[in-house]
């Protein structure tokens, strides 16, 4: 105590210290904030992020330090993307919505994935179904695994799993499992029988403290839920691996939907996984051998299929961009599933556009996300568009976590994507876009089963100050970090 009060002392003696302390102050709001205006991001989030730098001159560079903005710049492979022989207009040449063709032009052009068609496309509706299908797949597969995962748990669903890859992997069967540092970060250890068969682990971003010149990705996760088997079926959608998601374990097993595909977009998932696997191990030496090991096209199937990818990799926003366009495009109904619904303006607009211009809008949320702050935000956006004419829908008593647009009676999108700002820009997420009234008829199906049982909110609700719009208003500053 004594050394740090004669440190302290000579300090405050130090000549004009209030002059350098200032000075200082001077030249680092200059430097570190014409830095961030140079980023040319959205006026709200720069002047934001300026007054926390200004207010808080250490805790707010260690806050923007780990959670700000960050842009990821990493090598592609060679796609075969928009340099693909195929261009936009061959999968959905024969289009049953009149703007499919125009959509798949956009995603070609903002994502590189030229547009693909399917020969099989199941919607798998909560955990048990979607396990099922994966492990008797995973168990028939000759070639190899590929499997993406934000949240893999250490829990049963996550075992039975771990156990049939690893049962794969003895079998000689290459098993690569990319599974994301934050959201697995419980499964560290739990992966190791896996990587005594032969399997492959590798984890994406992980924290980075140790090197303090180098920004630790806190934010930027993987939030991708990827399988390809074989490269002849693939899965992906809302489900992670956790008991959370299988309703027989539990009756509050979240609300899920995945898809099973099959056919000549399997490839497309296959390229997504491989360069984000590129990504994570620096290693390009698998790809000759999935190359070699990918069946060859049979040629296109009946559905027409679109695969999206987004991620701060991307000044695109594509799942976003694609999200707004479908909903402009809409002619007769736009319904919407979501876990967190947290919409930007370009959202908003296309929304109530939607709505005041006398479609059928629907919303369908969590009558209580796992997320409280998530989801008072989201009620605070709900005044506008139930004035413009949305119906919103609040499901429970289980968590609603699938990810879904149904526009008019073609287009449909699934995926892994919230409708949030997070997913939008943070996240890497993929989703997929379906042009195929057998699907859409499907979907509506589901969805018209959902709403049934899901209180419509009301214009007039009470909605006392203190408890609900004051909280409300507060959550919603929050919006661009949520």
């Amino acid at each position: 105590m004594d050394a740090l009060r004669e440190a302290w002392q000579a300090l405050l003696s130090i000549p004009q210290l209030g002059t350098w302390l200032l000075a200082l102050w001077a030249a680092y709001l200059l430097l570190l904030g014409g830095w961030i205006v140079l980023q040319k991001r959205e006026p709200v989030a720069t002047l934001s992020w300026l007054l926390g730098l200004a207010l808080l001159p250490y805790l707010g560079f260690f806050i923007y330090h780990v959670f700000g903005p960050q842009r990821i710049r990493r090598h592609r492979l060679r796609r075969a993307r928009s340099r693909e022989s195929m261009d936009a207009g061959a999968a959905f040449e024969h289009a049953a919505h009149a703007d499919a063709a125009e959509l798949a032009r956009l995603a070609l052009t903002i994502t590189g994935l030229a547009p693909a068609t399917a020969r099989e496309v199941r919607l798998l509706v909560d955990g048990a179904a979607k396990y099922d299908a994966l492990l008797a797949d995973v168990a028939a597969a000759t070639k190899h695994v590929h499997l993406e995962y934000y949240i893999y748990e250490p829990d049963r669903t996550g075992a039975a799993l771990r156990d049939a890859l690893a049962e794969r992997a003895r079998a000689g069967v290459e098993v690569r499992l990319l599974v994301d540092a934050i959201g697995s970060a419980r499964a560290r250890r739990f992966f190791q029988p896996l990587l005594d068969a032969g399997g492959e682990v590798a984890w994406f971003h992980p924290m980075r403290f140790g090197h303090v010149w180098r920004r630790p990705w806190a934010n930027l996760r993987t939030h991708r839920k990827i399988v390809v088997i074989d490269g002849r079926v693939a899965y992906t959608g809302g489900m992670n691996v956790t008991d959370e998601q299988d309703e027989r374990l539990g009756d509050h097993a979240y609300r899920d939907l995945h898809l099973r595909l099959g056919g000549e977009v399997v490839r497309r998932l296959q390229l997504v996984f491989c360069e984000d696997w590129a990504y994570a191990t620096g290693s390009r030496d698998f790809l000759s051998r999935v190359a070699r090991d990918t069946p060859p096209d049979a040629g296109p199937g009946p559905i027409r299929a679109q695969v999206l990818v987004s991620g701060p990799d991307s000044p695109w926003e594509a799942i976003h961009r694609m999200h707004v366009s479908a909903i402009h495009a809409a002619k007769r109904r736009v319904w919407m599933t979501t876990p967190y619904f947290v919409p930007g303006e370009a959202a908003m607009m296309a929304l109530t556009s939607a709505a005041a211009a006398g479609l059928d809008v629907r919303l369908l949320v969590p009558r209580e996300s796992d997320s409280k702050l998530v989801t008072l935000a989201a009620r605070s956006y709900f005044g506008a568009l139930l004035l413009a004419g949305v119906k919103i829908y609040e499901y429970g008593p289980r968590m609603l976590h699938s990810k879904t647009l149904l526009v008019d009676d073609e287009l449909v999108l699934v995926g892994s994507a919230n409708f949030d700002h997070r997913s939008f820009r943070l996240n890497f997420e993929v989703s997929v876009l379906f042009d195929d009234p057998g699907i859409a008829a499907t979907l509506a199906t589901l969805l018209e089963g959902e709403l049934a049982n899901a209180p419509r909110v009301q214009r007039g609700r009470h909605r006392p100050l203190l408890r609900a719009r004051l909280p409300e208003a507060l959550a919603r500053l929050l919006s661009p970090l949520l």
